[in-house]
């Protein structure tokens, strides 16, 4: 099935920023979420009863993700990235595997035609607001919303593709549930790992920005202090989030010359709230290197040459875990399966190469 709504390629660009901007972060020094927390959730990991093909899946009473597939075979999980930016459509990079793998896509909560558990804060209570989001749309719930997709499926162990902030989601699940994890597809993986980031050549907004024609830097930089005011952030609704988060993926696609519209005619509706909900959760220190240590499945990554992101970064997950092979795709940007297809999809086969039904 395919559905015809659309992603912007923010890729890591939006977690980049936490770094630079750190107003937010004065209230979170240290992330909410830890290693290890989900697992100790218990039965409150355990979803409803619900057929695998179903368009919404119900992870939780409240909680619905919009899901479709393509393909027939083994079950491969796909984890978009962003955060808050679901795949509009089946990967380009992957059609020449659906005759043995049947790829899922879903919308992470808070995102795309996912439930959006919050739309506006009535308290102005910061931390108490911070703790919600971090419960509702925080690390924690997405890695267990994916434990619930594996069950839903039914699998004992899952094949995850994640690309960008997805490809560090899937690697946070595979540190959760190593034991549930068959192997794993990292795509050019969000600078997220590790922070503050040790590299100042892996600062993505300043990449940005150094891109922009002069005449727009400083119209730039009034945006971005108006996306991170604090005193305000409170006051918004998601709508108005979505809204802004747009603004940002548009700076990015100026700068990469890419001319969506005529790529993707529909486009989806990012995530809002749910952004903050990760930003929250990881807090303005922490480093998850060790954590990726226990992952023993095999770990494809892979770097695009002309990723405004730099190799480094990419290479921070390859040393972290332990079974870990890399690949470079040549030609291609941050979303090499559109940009170089049949590239991507030989390395992907030649790595799958005995795990498909």
């Amino acid at each position: 099935m395919k559905r015809k709504t659309f992603f912007i390629i923010i890729g890591a660009i939006l977690l980049a920023l936490i770094v630079v901007v750190g107003g937010f972060w004065y209230m979170s020094t240290q992330p909410f979420y830890k290693p290890g927390m989900v697992r100790e959730m218990g039965a409150a990991l355990t979803p409803p009863d619900q057929p695998v093909d179903s368009q919404k899946w119900l992870v939780e009473s409240d909680i619905e993700l919009a899901h479709f597939s393509a393909g027939e075979g083994r079950n491969i999980l796909i984890i978009h990235g962003g955060p808050g930016e679901p795949f509009a459509q089946p990967i380009s990079g992957l059609e020449p595997l659906t005759s043995e793998f049947q790829f899922h896509y879903y919308d992470q909560r808070g995102s795309g035609e996912s439930t959006r558990p919050i739309d506006r804060f009535e308290s102005q209570n910061i931390y108490e607001n911070m703790k919600t989001l971090d419960q509702k749309l925080g690390l924690g719930a997405q890695i267990a919303d994916i434990e619930r997709i594996r069950q839903i499926l039914g699998d004992e162990k899952l094949i995850l593709i994640g690309h960008s902030w997805g490809g560090f989601l899937a690697s946070m699940y595979a540190a959760e549930f190593p034991e549930h994890v068959e192997a794993l597809i990292l795509v050019s993986p969000a600078n997220t790992l590790v922070m503050p980031q040790p590299d100042a050549d892996s600062d993505l907004f300043t990449t940005v920005r150094a891109k922009l024609p002069p005449e727009e830097q400083a119209e730039f930089d009034a945006f971005m202090q108006e996306y991170f005011d604090f005193n305000t952030l409170f006051q918004k609704s998601d709508t108005e989030l979505v809204a802004m988060n747009e603004r940002f993926g548009q700076y990015y696609l100026k700068i990469m010359d890419v001319d969506m519209e005529a790529k993707w005619p529909e486009q989806g509706k990012p995530g809002g709230w749910m952004v903050w909900g990760m930003y929250v959760s990881m807090g303005q220190r922490h480093d998850y290197r060790a954590a990726l240590r226990q992952v023993t499945a095999p770990v494809l990554v892979i770097h695009a040459a002309d990723d405004l992101q730099s190799e480094s970064v990419v290479r921070m997950y390859v040393d972290a875990f332990p079974n870990a092979e890399f690949a470079v795709i040549e030609n291609a940007g941050h979303s090499s399966f559109e940009d170089q297809p049949d590239h991507f999809a030989s390395i992907v086969k030649s790595f799958l190469a005995g795990y498909s039904e």
